[in-house]
């Protein structure tokens, strides 16, 4: 069995776990402060007066968001809505729906943080087997290349606990981002969710004042 070869498979998966680490980090970093910037935005934007879309600033609707979305669904079906008991649980659907997307490819990278240590911790076992099968192959011959192999299966080890550590800082730091955003994904969802009954007596009082007209014409 070519151990040598082995040893190089571990090494060349660690460097595709990196990769793969790097690229989830900087797409939901993005995400996330988009997301982030978008949600305190509308946060402040939405008042009792905003019962539609069209009302809130132009900036906040011109590019599609996780919390625009959220907002959206529920000031479309608001008023279509009878009961308070309805409008809840219809709002609590909308939001439920919109917090998995959060989530989304943070488990590639909490899987990253598992698995580089192990991936590094095979590269140097795998290594050292390697090294002391040419020592019973050739002997003692040069001590230097010994300590050479052995440090190079070191190697394996420290970039996985390095790969595992970076990725443990920036999931932790996600995870600290996801709860910002969900609350205020929960504030959003309640300040949608307020003057539904106010929007239906304006409406009535304008027909009432529509059929008055027509009453005294």
């Amino acid at each position: 069995m070519n151990m040598q070869l082995f040893h190089e498979l571990a090494f060349y998966l660690m460097y595709a776990c990196a990769a793969l680490a790097i690229f989830v980090i900087v797409e939901r970093g993005l995400f996330f402060n988009y997301t982030l910037r978008q949600a305190i935005g509308l946060e402040k934007a939405m008042t009792h007066a905003v019962q539609h879309v069209q009302e809130l600033p132009a900036e906040l609707t011109a590019r599609g968001s996780l919390p625009l979305t959220l907002v959206s669904d529920i000031l479309a079906e608001k008023h279509q809505l009878t009961t308070e008991k309805d409008l809840e649980d219809f709002s609590e659907s909308v939001y439920i729906a919109n917090r998995g997307a959060v989530q989304h490819r943070l488990w590639i990278l909490d899987t990253i943080v598992t698995a580089a240590p192990l991936l590094g911790l095979l590269g140097t076992i795998l290594g050292i087997i390697d090294t002391f099968k040419a020592l019973a192959v050739s002997g003692v011959s040069d001590p230097g290349q010994v300590s050479q192999g052995i440090g190079t299966a070191l190697y394996a080890t420290a970039l996985g606990i390095g790969i595992a550590v970076v990725g443990m800082f920036f999931f932790n730091m996600f995870q600290e981002r996801i709860e910002r955003i969900n609350d205020h994904l929960k504030v959003l969802m309640l300040r949608a969710c307020v003057g539904r009954d106010a929007g239906k007596s304006a409406r009535a009082a304008t027909n009432a004042a529509d059929a008055g007209k027509l009453h005294i014409a």
